[in-house]
C-alpha cells in the first residue's frame, strides 16, 4: 500500500470511528482548542532599525535559541530573530535597494526565504541559500512591487516545519505612492496591527511539540496564540483599525471574522484589491495574508474569533480542524476614539507595469498535487522541473487531487486566480495572491508573470505550505533564463 492510500484509510478508519461515537454529530473536534482568558496586551514585533549607506537599507537579523514564558509559569525553549520568539518588522518603499545580513548563531542550518517578494533567485533564501552555524548571509536586491504585506521564514530542505514551528518568522511590510495616500490606518502598531496567528502543542515540560504521527495536514495545536502572546488583547483608540494578518501556522486553516459585525478586505498576499470588499469572514491557509479594516463604536469589545473552516470537501475535515472554533484576540475600544475615514485609494502611479492581462498568456502548464508528490515526483535538489522565459505571462492550472488539504505557493511572483473550475473567484481571492488554499478535486488558473531575473543555474520554488507536506516532498524547482534558451538545456540539470 502507497503512503498515500494508507493516509486515507486511516482518514476513513478515523472518520469512522468518530462518527460512531458520536463525535461528528455532535460537532467535536479530533484537535479542540482550548479557551483562554484574554487579559494580556498584545505583543507587537518591533520595526526593525536599518542604516542607509550609498543608496542601500541595510536590517541585520540574528537566528537564535531562546526562552519564552507562552503559559504562566512555565518556560518555553523557542528560536527568534533578534529575540526570544519571532522577529522583527521590516519594511521597506518601493524602489529602495535593500540589503539584510542574517546571522546564524542556532547549532544548526537554516535559512531565509522572503515569502511574497520578487527578487534575484540567489537572494530568495530557498533551500539553495543554506546558512549554516556561526555564518553570515547577506542577500541585496531592488524592491519593485506594490505595497504589500510579505513576511519571512527559513526554509532549509527537509527541515522548514520545525524551523518556522519553533518561532522563526517575520513579517516584511511594502510602501510605495498608493499606500502612502491611501485613506487607510496607518499607525504601526495602533491602528495598523500586525496578527500573526499560530497554533502550538505544548508537552509536560512546556516545550513546543510538533506531531508526526502520520496524521493530516500536520500538527493542529490546541493553544492558539498571537504575535506570541496567548490570550491577546489590543486597546483600540481610533474608529477604524486596520488588522494585518498571516497564518503563520504549518499546517491549520483558518477562518476569520466577528461574532457581531462585518469588515473591509482592503489586501491580499500581493497587496491592496482595486476596491475594499465587505465580508464576514476570511479564509486564510498556512502563508497567506490579508488586509481588513474594522469599525469600531466607542466601548467596543469585540473579538476576532476564527470559526469552523469551509475546508471544500476534505475528507474527515473534523480531524483537519474543519469543526474547530474559537477566539484569537479581544479588540477593546476607548470611550473616546480619533476620527478614521472610511477605506479608499487611487492606483499606484505603477499600475500599468503591474497589471497582468489573461490575453498576454503566452504559455500553459499543469500541475497535479497528491501524495506527497507534484505531478507524481518528489522534491529532488538536483533536478529541475520546469523551465520559463523572462518576460513571459503564463497560466498555470493546479489541481488538488487528494481530499487533504494543500495550500500552493510560487516563489518571485503575485499571480491572480482566473478561474476555481472555470468560475471566477469569489471577491475574497480577486486580489494578487502568492499562497492559495487548494480545495479537493477542483482546478485553479493562475496568471503570473515572470520578470527581470534570469539564472541558467539557480532555481525558484514552487510547493505546498502546509509545511509537513512540504518537507515531505510536495515542492518543485523552476528556472527562469533568457529568450531563446530551451527547456532541453537546463531540465534534469
Amino acid at each position: 500500500m502507497t503512503r498515500g492510500r494508507a493516509v486515507l484509510a486511516g482518514l476513513t478508519s478515523l472518520g469512522l470511528a468518530l462518527a460512531a461515537s458520536g463525535c461528528g454529530a455532535l460537532g467535536g473536534s479530533a484537535t479542540p482548542v482550548r479557551a483562554v482568558e484574554f487579559g494580556t496586551e498584545l505583543a507587537i514585533p518591533p520595526l526593525a532599525e536599518s542604516t542607509v549607506v550609498g543608496g542601500v537599507r541595510t536590517f541585520e537579523l540574528t537566528a537564535r535559541p531562546g526562552t519564552r514564558e507562552f503559559l504562566p509559569g512555565v518556560t518555553t525553549p523557542t528560536w527568534g530573530f533578534d529575540g526570544p520568539y519571532l522577529g522583527p518588522t521590516l519594511r521597506a518603499e518601493r524602489g529602495e535597494r535593500v540589503a539584510v545580513r542574517v546571522t546564524n548563531e542556532l547549532d544548526e542550518t537554516t535559512s531565509v526565504h522572503w515569502h511574497g517578494m520578487h527578487l534575484p533567485p540567489a537572494m530568495d533564501g530557498g533551500p539553495h541559500q543554506p546558512i549554516a552555524p556561526g555564518d553570515t548571509w547577506e542577500p541585496t536586491w531592488e524592491i519593485d512591487q506594490p505595497a504589500a504585506t510579505l513576511w519571512y521564514h527559513p526554509h532549509p530542505h527537509g527541515a522548514t516545519e520545525e524551523h518556522v514551528y519553533r518561532g522563526l518568522a517575520g513579517l516584511f511590510l511594502l510602501d510605495d505612492d498608493a499606500s502612502r495616500a491611501a485613506d487607510l490606518p496607518s499607525r504601526y502598531g495602533v491602528d495598523d496591527v500586525p496578527v500573526v496567528v499560530q497554533d502550538k502543542v505544548f508537552d509536560d515540560d512546556g516545550r513546543l511539540e510538533l506531531r508526526h504521527d502520520g496524521g493530516e495536514p500536520g500538527t493542529l495545536g490546541d493553544t492558539v496564540m498571537t504575535n506570541g502572546t496567548v490570550g491577546a488583547y489590543h486597546e483600540v483608540t481610533t474608529e477604524r483599525v486596520r488588522l494585518r494578518l498571516l497564518n503563520g501556522s504549518t499546517a491549520r486553516t483558518y477562518s476569520f471574522g466577528f461574532e457581531d459585525r462585518s469588515f473591509d478586505l482592503v489586501a491580499t498576499d500581493g497587496g491592496l484589491l482595486d476596491a475594499p470588499v465587505r465580508l464576514d469572514e476570511v479564509r486564510l491557509a498556512p502563508g497567506e495574508r490579508a488586509e481588513i479594516v474594522v469599525a469600531f463604536e466607542p466601548g467596543d469589545v469585540t473579538r476576532l474569533r476564527s470559526t469552523e473552516p469551509d475546508l471544500g470537501g476534505v475528507a474527515a475535515s473534523f480531524a483537519m480542524g474543519g469543526n474547530d472554533a474559537f477566539d484569537v484576540l479581544e479588540l477593546r475600544a476607548a470611550d473616546d476614539l480619533a476620527p478614521s475615514p472610511a477605506p479608499a485609494w487611487g492606483p499606484s502611479s505603477h499600475a500599468g507595469e503591474d497589471e497582468l492581462r489573461a490575453e498576454d498568456a503566452t504559455m500553459g502548464r499543469s500541475f497535479e498535487l497528491a501524495d506527497r508528490m507534484i505531478n507524481g515526483e518528489r522534491m529532488d535538489m538536483s533536478r529541475i522541473d520546469e523551465v520559463v522565459t523572462v518576460g513571459d505571462t503564463e497560466v498555470w492550472e493546479v489541481r488538488n487531487a487528494h481530499p487533504v488539504p494543500h495550500s500552493f505557493h510560487v516563489h518571485d511572483v503575485q499571480f491572480r486566480i482566473l478561474t476555481i473550475d472555470g468560475r471566477e473567484p469569489p471577491p475574497g481571492l480577486a486580489g494578487p495572491k502568492d499562497t492559495v488554499y487548494l480545495e479537493p478535486r477542483r482546478t485553479y488558473r493562475l496568471l503570473m508573470r515572470f520578470e527581470d531575473y534570469t539564472d541558467t543555474e539557480m532555481p525558484y520554488m514552487y510547493h505546498c505550505h502546509m509545511l509537513l507536506h512540504e518537507d515531505e516532498g510536495m515542492m518543485g524547482q523552476f528556472l527562469v533564463v533568457e529568450p531563446g534558451e530551451t527547456a532541453s538545456d537546463h531540465v534534469g540539470h
